[in-house]
């Protein structure tokens, strides 16, 4: 049966497109909390905006679920925490919304320079006023850029156009960075000095709430103007409204507050204030890009891809091409080493090495930590809840990377030290035939192998003798087992070997056993490599 995808809120036609081709999408509206509690049960994917509260109950009542989605920028109604503890993957749109939001900001300060907004109303009043809405230029004049992130560099490069002098505080942007971008970089209390105007693009945390307020605006130079289409609150609205009432501020653009809806402010009594409900996210390419964004990810969560926008996944970001295909090696990798050690180890070392280590290859540790649990604990193990797994048990997985030439392009193994003594390691390649990439198992511990890493695989040792082929063919016929490969591998003739199988099916514990004891192993080891999701 096709995997559900349940929309909790309006989504764009074109991001429903994506998913009504291969998922069964059903839709409920987020804000009827019985529906809602009703419907997640049976969902794999949930898709809210900002209207849908996504809390532990909803979590709770979705226990299928494996990603949820905010067709947005904001998660403050997902609770990320309770998600992240049921190994479900919370993503969001993070760039959906930046040229609308730098074209906000832009909008503003233009209205704020030529009075539109109360030229407009003046107007339509039925009053014809020219000399009262005298503005002022925007070329030669100097703009501050408060916070040069991926909006702020947005509405630099758009300013830079006007003519202006870009100026810009941000203490995370090196100078050089700024440089590139024909800004200059200065502190704060010299941005707020020699600007004419000041665009706020920050985020609202702890550090940055406030950021502007009474202090500040007493450093500004005079007549400057201010716009915020950003986050409310980084600018002390109530010292704001003094500002202009004094004269200091000749005029304020807002599109955001510090409660919201805001309906009534002191800031809405002046001529020279122009003020949207939080438009900056709306347009419609705005909106058809959050929707096409999540939609994607959504499907790639459930067709068990790595997800780059998964906010609670650690390594997350853009995983070059390159390197994608290792994520299921090295997820594969973690089953087979936590299968032959019989548990998991306190150390793990993911060694990466070849041509590959050129590109960040950081994500593979984590890949490697989900294939390690995956067979130790009741939950599912996911890209989200793998790295908490691993904090829980003490179990410590670090990254070595070595671009020194080896046989392969690129060569991942898993080793590490048992607490009796035995030291574990599994290697494997990604071989390229054409458009064609296969996982191989190359080798478990010193013996050589060159196996598919794929389907269900049993390990047996045992002391190489005549017969042993004969004799565990026999036992897996006998349950209906069938074997698809094997391949034996030895250091010398009558010593130890390494007997490698692929077979079609689950094997259970005693039929293991059972098929261990037919040919003196020690004991057999199985490791499904059929990858089930995120």
């Amino acid at each position: 049966m096709p995997s559900v995808v349940l929309i909790a809120e309006e989504l764009a036609p074109s991001a429903i497109d994506v998913l009504a081709g291969d998922y069964d999408v059903r839709q409920v509206d987020g804000t009827d909390r019985p529906a809602l509690l009703a419907q997640v049960a049976g969902a794999d994917a949930l898709i809210v905006r900002s209207a849908t509260l996504v809390d532990a109950e909803v979590l709770t009542a979705g226990s299928g679920l494996r990603v949820v989605a905010r067709a947005g920028v904001g998660l403050d109604n997902v609770d990320i925490a309770a998600a992240t503890a049921r190994g479900v993957l919370v993503v969001n749109a993070p760039t959906s919304n930046i040229v609308s939001a730098a074209e906000q900001a832009i909008a503003l300060l233009l209205a704020v320079a030529r009075h539109t907004a109360t030229a407009s109303a003046s107007l339509k009043g039925g009053r014809w006023q020219r000399s009262r809405f005298v503005g002022v230029e925007v070329q030669g004049k100097t703009v501050g850029v408060v916070g040069l992130g991926r909006i702020g560099v947005l509405f630099a490069q758009r300013m830079a156009a006007f003519g202006t002098r870009l100026i810009a505080y941000d203490p995370y942007v090196q100078p050089a960075r700024a440089a590139q971008l024909g800004v200059r970089l200065v502190g704060l209390e010299e941005l707020l000095r020699e600007s004419d105007f000041i665009s706020v693009h920050l985020p609202r945390t702890p550090e940055t709430v406030g950021l502007i307020g009474e202090k500040e605006l007493g450093l500004v130079r005079p007549g400057v103007r201010i716009v915020n289409a950003a986050r409310g609150g980084l600018i002390d609205e109530a010292a704001l409204a003094v500002a202009l009432r004094e004269g200091r501020v000749a005029g304020a653009g807002l599109d955001v507050y510090v409660t919201e809806p805001m309906t009534e402010s002191p800031l809405f009594d002046f001529d020279n204030v122009v003020v949207t409900p939080h438009l900056g996210a709306s347009t419609a390419e705005a909106q058809d890009k959050a929707g096409l964004s999540v939609a994607r990810s959504v499907k790639l969560a459930l067709d068990g891809e790595f997800v780059p926008d998964a906010v609670n996944v650690q390594a997350g970001g853009v995983v070059d091409e390159d390197v994608r295909p290792l994520l299921a090696l090295a997820e594969k990798l973690g089953k087979v080493f936590t299968a032959v050690a019989g548990h998991v180890a306190a150390n793990v070392a993911v060694e990466v090495r070849g041509e590959i280590v050129s590109h960040d290859v950081g994500v593979l540790r984590l890949a490697t930590t989900k294939g390690l649990f995956a067979s130790v604990v009741d939950e599912r193990v996911t890209y989200v809840n793998a790295p908490q797994l691993a904090a829980d048990r003490g179990v410590e997985v670090d990254l070595v990377v070595s671009d020194e030439p080896i046989e392969h392009h690129n060569l991942v193994t898993v080793r590490g030290a048992l607490p009796d003594g035995r030291s574990v390691s599994v290697a494997g390649t990604v071989a390229v035939h054409g458009a064609r990439e296969t996982a191989k198992l190359t080798g478990l511990d010193d013996f050589d192998l060159d196996l598919n890493a794929d389907g269900v695989l049993l390990f047996f040792r045992y002391s190489d003798r005549p017969g042993v082929v004969g004799a565990i063919g026999t036992v897996l016929g006998e349950a209906g087992v069938n074997i698809a490969a094997m391949q034996v591998a030895r250091r010398e003739a009558g010593g130890e070997a390494l007997m490698t199988l692929t077979v079609d099916s689950s094997i259970g514990a005693d039929l293991l056993s059972t098929a261990a004891a037919a040919i003196g192993a020690e004991r057999g080891s199985v490791a499904d490599l059929r990858i089930s999701g995120p």
